[in-house]
């Protein structure tokens, strides 16, 4: 009964920021390392973040590296990611991802629970 609920997304104009957040029920968060992915109409999930279990090590794509930073609060169970500098091509959906793996690949299998996911849309 691993639940995840992501929020924070929206309609944002180029140049803008966001912060999705994510919280996680029903386990031990603690024990997680965590991911966001984002998947756009027509194209592969891809992960843009990656966090390990304490936090004090993380990844990003290529794509997002400088304009986005995850980072996790284990008191509250959440996770987030704030978005900076968003472009036109960060347009998807995010979701974010739970792992018993300490360094997962990007990959979305070695992911085992997931939200339902959150829509970012940037356009002017």
């Amino acid at each position: 009964q691993v639940q995840l609920v992501e929020s924070g997304g929206g309609l944002v104009q180029p140049g803008d920021s966001l912060r999705l957040s994510c919280v996680v029920s029903g386990g031990t968060f603690r024990t997680y390392s965590m991911g966001w992915f984002r998947q756009a109409p027509g194209k592969e999930r891809e992960r843009v973040a990656h966090i390990s279990w304490s936090g004090g090590r993380t990844s990003y794509a290529d794509s997002v590296k400088g304009r986005f930073t995850i980072s996790r609060d284990n008191a509250k169970n959440t996770v987030y990611l704030q978005m900076n500098s968003l472009k036109p091509e960060d347009t998807a959906v995010y979701f974010c991802a739970t792992s018993g793996l300490a360094t997962p690949t990007s990959q979305s299998y070695e992911y085992g629970h997931w939200g339902q996911g959150t829509q970012v849309t940037v356009s002017s």
